[in-house]
């Protein structure tokens, strides 16, 4: 979603003459945007900024602006910390950014915009691309997150949810593949409770993903990220029916304890989760799953810890993004009790990190010898290598061969030769699509 939200404002920006740099000494205006999901991201931020103090001071003119969760969420410590500021900016205010650079501009500051919008749905304006697509390109579906786990500040910072019109979704995608896009990847903090409040037109997501299939051009689909509870039926047999929706799941599990489950309001249990996980291969046996995990909740046992493990090894995830916990402000579970050390946290962290590592390799020793699927997303040169892509299950691919052939955004198939974590290494198979 920061990706997509940066992509916009470079577009809006674009339209008040701005050019992105990749040096920030030479940038007449630095935006940092910003998540606020884990505690390091906000000290990560609080250090660059003290990094570009002396870019200020060299140069009064020069803006600096901060935007996204953690510019949401504290506005009021950025503004104290970071005295040299001049605007901060909500995910909300996206659209408005050209408007809050052009106060700035004109002497006004610093300006605070970090207002929810008020409207019932969510649209995006429309606005000329100013550059080709990439060939994987993001597109936000949804905003906000109803689901208000309390380990979780996306709601505080985000808002609630809300879903864009289908048509405009619909024509931003059409636009995206005359300029050059195969793969078009939906984004939400809940993706999957599309369609389930303020929309003119009813339409449910696994309806939305049939809309897109009828879409020319457009060769791959995927979405990120989905809440269990508002996985259907019809979803699973979307997986089933539509070629171009890749064999890939994002779908966070965030612990194998009911108990915990139940402390962080996900509304779901494991054996809920795991029958949804058996409808799913059964439909879709070679579908490939990642998912989230927290480690060290407010009151987790070792032995609810290890019902994690099980789950992992149940499940087999081909990956996960693995925390240990840290509180969140306003949160409810900000008001537990956070009662195990941080050594401890930190060493079932780890514990977990080395069980997803050797089910990756695991997973991925099926693909030796193999012939796979790639979407080349870019040029690669290191190690003797030549394109970098994606599989249809989301592992990366690095190959050689095809220099004179190929390029950025074609579909081609490689033969594994070597696999390493989640990356696939080995070379062209001409039989080139």
């Amino acid at each position: 979603m920061n990706v997509a939200d940066t992509d916009r404002m470079e577009l809006l920006l674009f339209q008040s003459g701005y050019l992105r740099t990749l040096h920030v000494e030479d940038a007449d205006m630095v935006v940092v945007n910003t998540c606020s999901i884990r505690e390091k991201a906000e000290q990560k931020v609080f250090s660059l900024f003290g990094g570009l103090k002396s870019l200020k001071q060299a140069n009064p003119d020069l803006i600096l602006g901060v935007a996204g969760c953690l510019a949401q969420q504290e506005q009021n410590i950025l503004m104290k910390r970071v005295p040299h500021l001049d605007f901060i900016v909500g995910p909300d205010a996206v659209e408005s950014i050209q408007q809050i650079v052009h106060r700035v501009s004109q002497g006004e500051g610093p300006v605070v915009w970090t207002e929810f919008d008020s409207h019932k749905n969510y649209s995006i304006p429309e606005q000329p691309l100013i550059k080709d697509s990439s060939p994987s390109a993001y597109v936000n579906i949804i905003k906000g997150c109803d689901k208000f786990c309390s380990f979780c500040v996306v709601p505080y910072t985000r808002g609630r949810e809300k879903s864009r019109e289908a048509e405009e979704i619909y024509a931003e995608i059409r636009q995206l593949v005359d300029k050059g896009a195969k793969e078009i990847v939906l984004l939400g903090q809940n993706v999957n409770a599309y369609g389930k409040r303020g929309l003119e037109q009813p339409v449910a997501f696994h309806e939305l993903l049939y809309g897109i299939a009828e879409i020319n051009g457009v060769e791959r689909l995927r979405f990120i990220t989905s809440h269990p509870m508002d996985f259907t039926r019809d979803l699973i047999h979307a997986y089933r029916d539509i070629d171009i929706l890749m064999n890939h799941l994002h779908l966070p599990v965030q612990s194998g304890s009911n108990r915990i489950l139940e402390m962080m309001r996900r509304s779901h249990t494991v054996e809920w989760y795991m029958d949804l996980i058996a409808q799913l291969k059964s439909e879709v046996p070679d579908i490939a799953l990642s998912t989230d995990i927290i480690v060290g909740f407010p009151g987790e046992t070792r032995q609810e810890f290890e019902e994690t493990l099980k789950l992992m090894e149940e499940v087999r995830f081909n990956s996960s993004y693995m925390f240990s916990y840290s509180p969140r402000p306003n949160t409810p579970a900000l008001e537990m009790v956070d009662d195990i050390p941080q050594e401890e946290k930190q060493e079932r962290l780890q514990q977990t990190i080395q069980l997803q590592n050797r089910l990756t390799e695991e997973n991925s020793q099926k693909f030796l010898g193999q012939e796979v699927e790639v979407l080349i997303e870019n040029v690669n040169l290191r190690k003797g290598m030549s394109f970098k892509g994606r599989n249809p299950h989301y592992w990366s691919v690095v190959f050689k061969g095809g220099e004179d052939h190929l390029n950025p955004g074609d579909i081609t198939r490689v033969r594994v030769e070597e696999v390493s974590g989640h990356v696939l290494r080995g070379s062209w198979a001409t039989n080139r699509r």
